[in-house]
């Protein structure tokens, strides 16, 4: 099956949060935005991507990418805080299309290595490791190299 990826609408988040199930949390203690809430303002900040993954105009996957400054790592670094696959869709695909297009936008915003949770299910972690992610501790990460640094040196 053909599976297209895109930037999420406000009008998705709903969709995404039950797609994603047990993944997200609800509302914390205090003054927490619960997991809907949070989506919906970073779908307008340029320093984060929410993705959605369609086929025939239903959402069947999803992942956020937030992007955070790191003067250890020489740059910006991508985090891919979520990544969820509806029940039934062609997990490899959606995956694939997803991680793809995360990526994709963490080169055009300077990035220079992406990191995610490192997924306790060990077919998952395949899946990850075949994208080129290795495991760092508790996540898995690789390195980019940002668009438009072909023409940089390095030492």
């Amino acid at each position: 099956m053909d599976y297209t990826v895109r930037a999420a609408r406000i009008t998705d988040i709903d969709r995404f949060v039950a797609l994603s199930g047990g993944q997200i949390g609800g509302r914390g203690s205090g003054t927490a935005l619960d997991a809907a809430d949070m989506l919906r303002q970073l779908v307008y900040l340029p320093h984060a991507s929410i993705l959605v993954a369609e086929r025939r105009r239903e959402i069947v996957g999803g992942a956020v990418l937030a992007i955070r400054p790191s003067v250890r790592a020489g740059g910006y670094v991508g985090s891919i805080d979520l990544l969820a696959v509806a029940p039934g869709a062609d997990v490899d695909a959606v995956t694939e299309i997803l991680l793809a297009e995360a990526l994709r936008s963490a080169a055009n915003k300077g990035c220079a290595s992406v990191e995610a949770p490192r997924p306790d299910d060990p077919a998952e972690r395949t899946r990850w490791e075949e994208r080129g992610f290795v495991e760092l501790g508790p996540r898995m990460g690789r390195t980019l190299a940002p668009a438009g640094a072909g023409s940089r040196r390095t030492r």
